[in-house]
């Protein structure tokens, strides 16, 4: 086992696997479609957007693009996510966070109907993971997860604990790692005594987002890192939740940034796209 755990080329053999199998949907007529929505201009959704149509245009999907302006108002977004809803050519749907503060992402995740949330926000998907039932999962634990099995990285009985208690990374991710019967811990701002808690995990999966802020001293000896975190350093370098320079002769694996978590993210929504469209077409396995 490689100690870089190589995001950029585990998220290529899921993209080119995502690929085979749209073309097979194409072969029976089936064509895979995501509708992609953004409003406003933040320039990292700008990025994170166009990132994902080139991975649509890569496996074969047909993205539709949908670039609202920074004042379309709440009504507006969701008579458009109603009419997503109701457009049988479309499979996933994807509105880009964050979202301009008028508008309240809640109420957004919640209108997409839960079929066509690749993302796996929606309280109903959110609720299939943790009773262990079927349905969407959030991209970037799931990402997190290809990572480790491909990595050949065994989760089950082993102690993992996760930094950080989001609904987006921490809390799918820690439903996950159950799942795969790993004994999990979250740890969050009230935890006490965090280093004593990190130390003891064999899997450590950091997502709270301060750069470099786990060191040597809150890994123990020969773990895993998962490091979620980016960001961008005084030197303009990016960087993850994780001193990685500090931590890298102490441990036996962990993800770099970037190349570690950030690419899975997008192949794991192709995954989930590919996945709805499947779900309309039971015949194909």
């Amino acid at each position: 086992m490689n100690k870089i755990i190589d995001g950029k080329m585990i998220s290529e053999q899921i993209k080119n696997e995502v690929k085979e199998e749209t073309a097979r949907l194409k072969e029976q007529g089936v064509t895979v479609t995501l509708a992609v929505v953004q409003v406003g201009s933040d320039p990292a959704s700008g990025v994170y957007v166009k990132n994902k149509k080139k991975a649509c245009e890569y496996v074969g999907f047909e993205s539709l693009s949908y670039e609202l302006k920074e004042d379309t108002t709440q009504e507006e977004l969701l008579t458009l996510i109603g009419e997503l809803n109701e457009k049988k050519e479309v499979n996933g749907i994807l509105v880009q966070l964050p979202l301009p503060e008028h508008i309240n992402e809640d109420v957004i995740i919640k209108a997409i109907t839960p079929a066509k949330d690749v993302d796996g926000f929606h309280p109903e998907n959110v609720g299939y993971l943790s009773t262990g039932q079927k349905g969407f999962v959030s991209c970037t634990p799931a990402g997190v997860i290809e990572l480790l099995k491909r990595s050949r990285i065994s989760i089950s009985g082993k102690e993992c604990v996760v930094i950080g208690r989001s609904n987006i990374v921490g809390k799918p991710m820690a439903a996950l790692l159950l799942r795969e019967d790993a004994t999990v811990t979250i740890c969050h701002s009230r935890t006490q005594d965090l280093k004593a808690v990190t130390k003891r995990a064999d899997i450590l999966v950091a997502a709270l987002g301060k750069p470099k802020f786990i060191t040597k001293d809150y890994v123990k000896e020969g773990a895993v890192i998962i490091d979620v975190g980016i960001h961008r350093g005084a030197d303009n370098k990016l960087c993850g939740d994780v001193d990685f320079e500090d931590v890298i002769d102490h441990i036996s694996a962990i993800t770099p940034v970037p190349g570690g978590v950030g690419p899975m993210t997008i192949a794991m929504l192709m995954r989930n796209c590919l996945e709805s469209a499947k779900n309309k077409v039971p015949l194909i396995s």
